[in-house]
């Protein structure tokens, strides 16, 4: 036989590794996800332990962990105004191991407020599903003689100079809502960022920040024990949690309903079978009873949505959100 040639059974085995070849990419898109008693899937929180989005994601975990039969464990990576956690998860594999619980600012404020944003919102992430909406509040230290916004604007004009707000993050929604509420009251404060929101909630505890817009989730935590108010809900209607405490427009300060919410995300490229069983996990947790009752204490809406309409739902809030920090003039940081 010349060299040109090839034996049956060489040929045969040649073309069962073609096959196999072929059959790979196939094959590893259809590998168990997530699988039992493997690696534990990976909640990234952009914020350190401690805040209401700490607390959501936890118990998240621990439901979803229960229902898919395998470990899901919280991951704080605070800082940055939340990129440094959104960055890592999209540098991850797009195995389903590694997911982001964030808020609409990482993806809907960050790209228009910050300079040298390390990832694309749109490019970069999968979505998986909301998880729950809810809006900000305005906070103020137990040393502020002040119970409601015409107070707290009358204590602002007296003391100018002297006012700091706290947000947890340049770039970030607090932020943004912040220089909103300066801008419309006609008052003056300094803005002093932190890497997160519990960190801001302790210096507004002491007194070392006067005001601070946080999520309703973490302020009622950090109002709770008594030396810091909450006085007012930046949404266009009350919420269950707190139905006392007024809107910001029935205080007179109107614009400031924008929206607000949670979600999960996967880096990109993720394969749709790996999507559909984490979103099909967490809608399941966050259908449960006493989730819904947890979310709803910290002053959220507990609810998933396909991963086509989050989608849509980021796009939406990414728009507007530019919208009104273009109207602002908010140069980048």
């Amino acid at each position: 036989m010349g060299a040109s040639h090839m034996s049956r059974r060489a040929f045969a085995a040649l073309a069962g590794s073609a096959a196999l070849l072929a059959a790979a990419p196939q094959a590893f898109a259809q590998q168990e996800f997530p699988v039992k008693g493997g690696k534990p899937i990976r909640i990234v929180v952009p914020f350190p332990a401690g805040g209401g989005t700490d607390a959501q994601a936890r118990i998240v975990s621990q439901k979803l962990g229960e229902l898919l039969g395998t470990t899901v464990i919280v991951d704080n990576r605070g800082g940055a105004s939340t990129m440094l956690g959104a960055s890592e998860v999209a540098r991850s594999a797009p195995d389903g191991y590694t997911v982001l619980y964030a808020p609409s600012s990482t993806m809907a404020q960050n790209p228009h407020t910050l300079a040298n944003v390390p990832y694309d919102p749109f490019k970069d992430f999968t979505p998986i599903t909301l998880g729950g909406r809810g809006p900000l509040v305005l906070m103020v230290s137990g040393e502020v003689p002040a119970s409601n916004v015409k107070e707290l604007v009358a204590y602002m004009k007296a003391n100018a100079g002297k006012v700091s707000y706290a947000t947890f993050g340049a770039g970030t929604s607090s932020h943004i809502y912040g220089e909103m509420f300066l801008k419309k009251t006609g008052t003056e404060a300094v803005h002093v960022p932190y890497k997160g929101g519990s960190d801001a909630a302790k210096d507004l505890i002491g007194g070392r920040v006067q005001l601070f817009f946080d999520s309703a989730a973490s302020a009622i935590i950090t109002a709770s024990g008594g030396k810091a108010r909450i006085i007012a809900i930046a949404s266009d209607s009350r919420i269950a949690a707190m139905p006392e405490v007024p809107t910001l427009a029935e205080q007179g300060v109107t614009g400031l309903d924008l929206p607000s919410w949670l979600g999960f995300y996967g880096p990109a490229k993720m394969p749709p079978a790996v999507v559909k069983t984490l979103h099909d996990g967490i809608a399941k947790v966050l259908a449960m009873p006493d989730v819904k009752e947890f979310y709803r204490k910290g002053g959220y809406e507990a609810g998933a949505m396909s991963p086509e309409d989050f989608a849509k739902l980021t796009r939406v809030t990414y728009d507007r959100w530019g919208t009104v920090i273009q109207q602002l003039g908010m140069a980048k940081q």
